[in-house]
């Protein structure tokens, strides 16, 4: 068959992340030709107003216009390129048809997505004509969950490397971190919330820390969770739960799962925020926790979930100012020990606020790795996640393009 003459086509262009990855993908690779892009989205003149914003380089930059729930259109789009990176969010409320569609026609996919109950009915519906197509489906490719799935990858190999076996035992701290919160990641969150809220069999299915892992004759190991504070010995200080372990803690499972148990079938990960250590860092820890407890509370009923969309969380397309973006940062810290006691210690950075200027980077080098790196014959059709069908390659992608950073503390 005849090559599709693009690499990439960014749908959900015009939104917020999207105008962020679009920018990036230009500067990094647009201009010089290294990847064929298209820009893709509902609104011709929004579309046509991005990229003028690009300059006079761009002016030949193709436009694709196309619904999400324009089956026709998207699977025109779907033919003519080798990825589709979408930011078209809230995924469960709009994502399915191109996941389906892309499903179909063998082109590879990848997203931001922190929906777990929706990745899982996706893995669910389109697995196996993913696989005959050769389509290669890669969710979560942006703060959650790279920084996660890439870090214990790349600790396990440095573990690997030095003790000939990985560590049974993980954990992920974030050690600071400094960002904002978009409207679309606003109206993802409440829509989780929403659909557990109306559903009791769905709390369940979020409680399961293997709900994205391929059917097992034998369950797994018990996993931990923090889910209040306390006080974390191999880290010497306080921890609060950390919001985004719901989404990151499966697809780390489901890397394991992929991989055989490459971390082996007892491996135990958690992840969770320091506040400090004494006093303070306990009082830090409790309120912390008590500040996600009630938000959920109040974002599970309809009073005060109206409340939080119209007064307290942003309106979709805003997000953090350029200037917000620049100042952020975030620092992950990794502790691994082996069956037998050896420990390691990592460390993840990035250089700019975690969910948007960093995420979109993130995303950009995870699609470009896609189109680029990863042949049809070294990774086949099926969904993957970004350790599983990127691995090395993102890593040394993300380290020299995107800002971030994965460095061994010690041995």
């Amino acid at each position: 068959m005849k090559p599709p003459p693009l690499h990439l086509t960014l749908f959900g262009a015009t939104s917020f992340v999207g105008q962020i990855l679009t920018r990036y993908l230009f500067e990094q690779y647009g201009r010089s030709g290294a990847l064929r892009l298209a820009i893709a989205g509902r609104s011709e003149p929004k579309l046509v107003s991005l990229r003028d914003s690009l300059g006079q380089r761009a002016a030949k930059l193709p436009i694709v216009v196309a619904d999400a729930d324009d089956s026709d259109a998207l699977r025109a789009m779907c033919t003519g390129t080798r990825v589709v990176v979408s930011t078209v969010g809230p995924y469960a409320l709009h994502g399915e048809p191109l996941v389906r569609i892309c499903a179909e026609t063998g082109t590879d996919y990848c997203d931001l997505t922190g929906e777990v109950q929706w990745i899982r009915r996706m893995i669910e519906r389109y697995e196996a004509r993913a696989r005959e197509s050769g389509a290669r489906i890669v969710h979560c490719c942006g703060f959650d969950s790279i920084p996660s799935d890439m870090g214990v990858f790349f600790l396990q190999q440095q573990a690997m490397q030095r003790f000939a076996q990985p560590c049974t035992r993980v954990k992920m701290r974030v050690k600071a971190m400094r960002g904002g919160m978009s409207g679309g990641t606003a109206a993802s969150l409440l829509n989780v919330v929403k659909e557990a809220a109306a559903d009791p069999a769905l709390l369940t299915e979020l409680a399961d820390p293997y709900s994205l892992c391929p059917p097992a004759e034998t369950r797994p190991a018990r996993q931990p969770a923090v889910s209040f504070a306390r006080y974390d010995d191999d880290f010497s200080a306080w921890i609060a739960p950390f919001v985004m372990a719901a989404i990151n803690t499966r697809i780390v499972h489901r890397s394991n799962a992929l991989s055989e148990q490459a971390y082996g079938s007892a491996f135990r990960y958690d992840e969770a925020m320091l506040t400090g250590r004494g006093v303070g860092g306990g009082i830090a820890a409790t309120g912390l926790a008590a500040g996600i407890a009630g938000f959920i509370v109040a974002a599970a009923l309809r009073p005060s979930r109206w409340a939080l969309e119209r007064f307290v969380l942003p309106a979709p397309g805003d997000g953090p100012s350029p200037q917000a973006q620049r100042r952020g940062f975030f620092d992950l810290r990794f502790f691994g020990r082996t069956e037998n006691g050896r420990t390691l210690r990592v460390k993840v950075t990035g250089d700019r606020d975690p969910g948007y200027g960093s995420t979109g980077k993130m995303l950009g080098e995870a699609a470009a790795c896609l189109a680029l790196d990863v042949p049809k014959a070294d990774r086949p059709g099926g969904f993957w996640t970004p350790a599983t069908a990127l691995g090395d390659r993102l890593i040394g992608r993300l380290q020299a393009h995107a800002g971030l950073s994965f460095e061994v503390l010690e041995g």
